[in-house]
């Protein structure tokens, strides 16, 4: 039985170390803004990168957030270089790069699809139709002053007057003569008034409705535009053959792309759940959690469209197209038909699968070799290519080190507005992830972004207390030295409110 007089001992001490151990993590868990490799990012230190920033970045808790992820990716690539890690593992870059490696399998997919589609001929009578709303001119341009401010109606008498004068004289035979002569188009020395074949709505409604109520060859009376008069001549069928059967080829091609994707579309039977904008919204707000997110956004015939699926299609969309950061903000009602859109992409590359669409190997060996370039890349633009440190640094320990603070110094420079900001790309930073654990502590980026308002406040305190002082009396207070009393300077006059229309 003595044993178990042991028991609450130990259970006490247990708990003591409990305690302890939890206020560790309590403690690191408000301090410690981020950690990747064998460094932390403290809410001090974030604080101060972003409130004492000399260059123009809004102080928000986005912005924070950002700088945060900045570092972790920073940092996990200089402690790849610390260990001489070049990142080459092609399994681990295979999987990584798999949303990068869909999104070209299904681009080969859809233009062997597109290729199947046998491109309808033009006929004259089609151009003459304006089939596909498909248009050919070229124009002499009598044109304003200053085409973005209204002009006058002296000035615009005044160019009506010469435009008419113009067409008076114009013909088929002098059209070309006249538009070097008249025309104030700036591109008309080079193309002859020429606008080649073009989609009509590509065109101001006014210049392309005028064209097309012209047969072939016919020239028309001076149509007013917002940029000044256009006399217009739809070119002869002749001269715009080779230009529109290229086009009217590539529009009835484009018909059937859209036709078939339609088909498709249908035959899925996509349905997004209601909470999928909810749950998108959610994952963009910490994408490494999310990255293997298998709840459903949305079902199709014989699929399901998860979150991670979702992340993964990101991967792919430009990022000046900043999708993910518009998708907060988002409404569902716009969230719901882009989810479906996506999903459809999921739909098509099922069917890429079924026809053994895949990289040949001499793109995936191109996919080895970019990723090297870019490592690269960043690893001399932060200082911390393993053949830079180890001249500075011999065990691992010292060169953890030396990359980290190497890291530190590029940012301090970064947020000062002395160096470019190094993007990280999805792809790469998955890869890091993949080998190198890295962690952002959402109460510590709230923290760091508290520190950083007030560092923000102080600062533009600092700057206005600086300013000269204005020398305008405010009303009631006394004038500037020198100036008259408050009664003998001109008192403002009542003013009537300004007249407003009737609704």
């Amino acid at each position: 039985m003595r044993p178990l007089r042991f028991v609450p001992l130990a259970a006490a001490i247990l708990a003591v170390s409990a305690c302890n151990g939890l206020k560790e993590a309590l403690t690191a868990h408000v301090d410690v803004v981020a950690r990747a490799g064998s460094q932390e990012l403290s809410v001090t230190r974030l604080g101060d990168l972003l409130g004492n920033a000399k260059i123009q970045v809004p102080v928000t808790r986005e912005t924070a957030a950002i700088v945060a992820d900045i570092w972790t990716g920073y940092q996990q690539l200089a402690f790849a270089a610390a260990h001489g890690d070049s990142l080459n593992d092609k399994k681990v870059i295979d999987q990584a790069m798999t949303p990068m490696i869909n999104a070209q399998r299904l681009n080969r997919y859809m233009d062997s699809v597109s290729k199947s589609f046998k491109a309808d001929s033009a006929t004259e009578a089609e151009y003459n139709q304006a089939a596909g709303g498909l248009l050919s001119a070229r124009h002499i341009l009598i044109g304003f002053k200053n085409p973005g401010v209204p002009p006058t109606q002296a000035e615009k008498d005044s160019l009506k007057k010469k435009a008419d004068m113009v067409r008076a004289q114009v013909t088929p035979a002098n059209f070309a003569s006249l538009v070097d002569k008249y025309s104030t188009d700036p591109t008309a020395k080079q193309n002859k008034g020429s606008m080649g074949v073009f989609p009509r709505g590509r065109m101001v409604p006014q210049f392309s409705d005028a064209t097309a109520n012209l047969k072939p060859g016919e020239i028309s009376q001076p149509v007013e535009t917002q940029y000044g008069y256009h006399i217009i001549q739809r070119m002869p069928y002749a001269e715009a053959q080779k230009e529109f059967a290229a086009q009217y080829a590539e529009a009835a091609v484009r018909v059937k792309d859209s036709t078939w994707i339609s088909g498709i579309e249908s035959g899925a039977n996509i349905q997004v759940k209601d909470n999928a904008p909810a749950s998108i919204k959610e994952a963009v707000k910490n994408e490494a959690k999310h990255r293997t997110d298998r709840s459903t956004l949305a079902t199709f015939k014989g699929g399901e469209l998860t979150v991670g699926d979702f992340l993964g299609w990101m991967e792919s969309v430009p990022p000046q197209q900043q999708v993910m950061q518009r998708i907060p903000q988002a409404a569902d009602s716009q969230l719901k038909p882009f989810i479906k859109q996506v999903t459809l992409q999921q739909v098509l590359l099922k069917r890429a699968d079924s026809a053994k669409i895949q990289l040949t190997p001499e793109e995936h060996n191109n996919l080895y070799t970019s990723v090297g370039g870019l490592v690269t890349n960043i690893w001399q633009a932060l200082g911390v290519d393993p053949k830079m440190l180890a001249d500075s640094a011999k065990s691992t320990a010292e060169k953890e080190r030396l990359a980290s603070s190497r890291v530190d110094a590029y940012l301090d420079r970064m947020m000062a507005g002395q160096a470019q900001p190094l993007s990280v790309p999805r792809p790469l930073k998955k890869l890091l992830d993949a080998k190198y654990e890295a962690s952002v502590n959402p109460a510590g980026v709230d923290r760091g972004f508290e520190r950083a308002q007030k560092l923000r406040a102080t600062a533009d305190s600092a700057r206005a207390a600086s300013q000269p002082k204005s020398q305008v009396p405010l009303p009631g207070a006394g004038g500037p030295p020198g100036a008259p009393p408050p009664e003998s300077q001109p008192q403002p006059q009542p003013q009537a409110p300004p007249a407003t229309k009737k609704p």
